[in-house]
């Protein structure tokens, strides 16, 4: 009887690797492969890559020599490297490490299981092989971006928008609710921009609503809405389907009006202003996220403390920020990188030690009251928990007190916050 190839999926980047991952994974399981969580146990090594900004390049790279190592110690026997990076720096990668047995795109998962000698089930495509904790789910219902945002190198990586067929996201959703998922987390390049292709009208709101319907999804999550023309009906639906969480992740990148038109974002600081204040009137309870660029070319001291005080006055419940990353064959890369390294660091620290103290101050004004929250896991003397207010991975945990035997991991609970921190809040369950 022939053994079995052994076969690793190492993931790098976003939560979009992770569904492509998973989707591999799946289809690697399908043709009875032999999936090994550690690479040491591997015949094969597929490194899933993210070319996105410098240092999610630098940490793919790393990868992909830690696994040549492995590969020269006899311990690998063949690397595949796949994904965003690969796909950016073919030519490039192949010539600096040819060590690597082949390079994939971004979605070349028949190739890469015909390499395995498999062959790929197209009438299960939709299936995944999840690795986040089971009752969390991310559905990517498009892919690829028609902004033309100047900093931005996705498009290079991923091609024009094109999104998934609302029927063909429900089976997939149906098919994540059939294995015990609870929360299904919408991402894409642009999630406001779903169904623009294919429909002829932005409809993430109707996509939304059907998705709501599945038994057994309980909480849906909006990741990646870009601001220029939100559409008013996605609030209507956020605001009036009690299974959406009241929490919209939405990237501004800055507020300077400046900044925004070298940035190429098709939306003025004035009608960004004007877009938050609908939202926070028109969905109570509201959570909002954000991330903003700092260090980008032609940010003036004047520039970058005009988006401190854009965030001082608005108070976002969440925000990360990234430092701008000169990306070679994008629109702004003509512009150089003129603003010193040290000068970015030094504006991220002063812009996340604004936000520290709003987070904190929100936090505190959580403790007394009750929420529900979704249990993921045990640690020491408590379970760790989110709530509607927290993306995976991205957020804030609810640290509940491990003191009830009757708590089920995956489960949902209501809680009674009894304090905090900057970012995280300690409950007990009523």
């Amino acid at each position: 009887m022939k053994t079995r190839e052994k076969v690793s999926v190492i993931t790098l980047g976003c939560a979009k690797n992770t569904v492509d991952s998973e989707r591999l994974l799946r289809q690697l399981q399908l043709n009875n492969l032999d999936i090994r969580s550690n690479p040491a146990e591997a015949d094969t090594v597929i490194i899933n890559t993210c070319g996105f900004i410098e240092a999610a390049k630098e940490e793919s790279v790393n990868t992909i020599m830690q696994s040549v190592a492995s590969k020269n110690s006899g311990i690998t026997k063949r690397i595949f490297v796949a994904g965003c990076l690969s796909e950016r720096y073919k030519n490039d990668l192949q010539k600096e490490i040819p060590e690597v047995d082949m390079y994939f795109g971004t979605e070349d998962y028949e190739r890469i299981i015909k390499e395995l000698g498999g062959e790929l089930k197209y009438n299960l495509l939709g299936e995944r092989l999840v690795s986040t904790p089971s009752h969390t789910a991310y559905l990517k219902i498009s892919e690829g971006c028609d902004h033309p945002c100047s900093f931005c190198a996705i498009p290079l990586m991923r091609g024009l928008h094109h999104s998934k067929h609302i029927e063909d996201l429900v089976r997939e959703a149906e098919f994540l609710a059939n294995n015990n998922t609870k929360e299904l987390v919408l991402i894409a390049q642009d999630t406001t921009d779903y169904g623009k292709d294919i429909y002829n009208k932005r409809n993430i709101s109707e996509l939304i609503s059907r998705l709501s319907k599945i038994e057994g999804i309980e909480w849906i999550r909006l990741m990646y809405a870009y601001p220029s023309r939100f559409p008013d009906e996605l609030i209507e639906e956020i605001k009036n389907n009690n299974k959406v969480c009241k929490y919209i992740d939405i990237p501004l990148q800055h507020i300077s009006d400046n900044i925004l038109k070298s940035m190429r974002r098709g939306i003025t600081g004035g009608q960004t202003r004007k877009l938050l204040l609908k939202l926070r009137n028109e969905i109570p309870g509201l959570v909002l996220r954000t991330t903003f660029i700092v260090g980008y070319p032609g940010e003036t001291e004047e520039d970058f403390k005009e988006l401190c005080d854009f965030v001082e006055e608005y108070k976002f419940e969440r925000m990360g920020t990234f430092i701008y990353s000169l990306e070679e064959n994008t629109y702004s890369y003509q512009l150089g990188d003129p603003v010193p390294e040290e000068i970015k660091k030094e504006r991220q620290n002063r812009l996340m030690e604004i936000q520290r103290e709003i987070s904190f101050e929100k936090n505190r004004e959580l403790i007394g009251g009750k929420i529900k929250v979704l249990v993921e896991s045990s640690e020491g003397d408590f379970y760790i928990a989110r709530s509607y207010r927290d993306a995976p991975e991205v957020d804030g945990e609810i640290l509940l007190l491990n003191n009830d035997k009757n708590i089920i991991l995956g489960n949902f609970y209501d809680a009674e916050v009894y304090d905090s921190d900057e970012y995280d809040l300690f409950a007990r369950k009523i």
